[in-house]
């Protein structure tokens, strides 16, 4: 009986100590860039462990915000991926819906050509990307960045969205529609708010694409004013010396936006898991 429950804490302690380790693996690379970030000018090549560098300046971070146009690409960054993300929910929502709930030609060769699309990688796309956009006339322009996101995301998140639906038992869109409501009135005030789980993974999905994409960002434009975030740190790399403290400085202000809205439906991913239900 006590080697059983001695043998119990001994694994619950490896368990732990495992878990830790992974932790730290995990968090030291984020340590750091913080840590790049506040060395001054004449320390960024030292080879000191410790987490607050001696001397510790701020003066990446004031570098970065006056002295670099980085609210320019964080003003373009937003409008691409607030727009990626209202496109990408609301077409996903309503392509899902069609996917999971009706019948029509083309439905099943539709799904397996959505699905058939994720097994390439985002690089083979790029030359039909880029000639698709010049024909639209899209290419150097946000507009042409966020149709090109969209169409990269909506696949995965019309495949989330469907699958959700599936879990919704049509009961209760047939009780909404009993009491008189249309079809897109029981879509609109029954299924999206039991589907808010999945509707907050595409938009944190969504989001996070037209966020931190780089390489069709790359491709697509090509005027300074209308750089990303991500293409705008890409510049500060330099062929013969990198601005490390500032790049840093500016890695880590590119990852607060996208951390703080994961913290944020991360609340109500949880909260909605429990929402929806038939009561007996």
């Amino acid at each position: 009986m006590k080697s059983n429950k001695l043998s119990r804490v001994v694994r619950r302690i490896l368990l732990y100590a495992v878990i830790i380790a992974i932790t730290a693996i995990t968090v030291y690379p984020v340590l750091v860039v913080i840590n790049t970030s506040l060395r001054p000018s004449n320390a960024l090549y030292t080879t000191s462990l410790s987490l607050i560098p001696e001397n510790a300046t701020v003066r990446a971070y004031v570098s970065i915000l006056l002295d670099k146009p980085f609210l320019l690409w964080m003003r373009n960054s937003l409008i691409v991926a607030i727009a990626v993300t209202l496109l990408g929910v609301t077409l996903a929502s309503t392509a899902g819906y069609a996917f999971s709930r009706f019948s029509f030609p083309g439905r099943r060769s539709g799904m397996i050509g959505l699905l058939v699309t994720q097994m390439f990688p985002a690089t083979m796309l790029l030359l039909p990307l880029f000639v698709l956009m010049r024909g639209l006339g899209l290419v150097d322009t946000l507009m042409g960045l966020v149709v090109a996101y969209t169409a990269t995301v909506l696949p995965f998140t019309v495949w989330t969205m469907k699958g959700y639906y599936d879990t919704i038992p049509r009961d209760l869109e047939e009780a909404a529609m009993v009491d008189g409501a249309s079809q897109i009135g029981a879509f609109v005030r029954v299924v999206l708010p039991l589907a808010r789980p999945a509707l907050m993974i595409t938009g944190l999905f969504s989001f996070m694409a037209g966020w931190s994409e780089f390489i069709v960002a790359r491709v697509i434009l090509s005027s300074q004013s209308l750089y990303t975030l991500p293409l705008g740190l890409e510049g500060l790399a330099g062929t013969f010396q990198t601005e490390w403290a500032t790049y840093s400085a500016g890695s880590l202000l590119v990852s607060l936006p996208v951390v703080a809205l994961f913290l944020i439906l991360n609340r109500f991913l949880v909260g909605g898991l429990t929402l929806g239900g038939v009561k007996g």
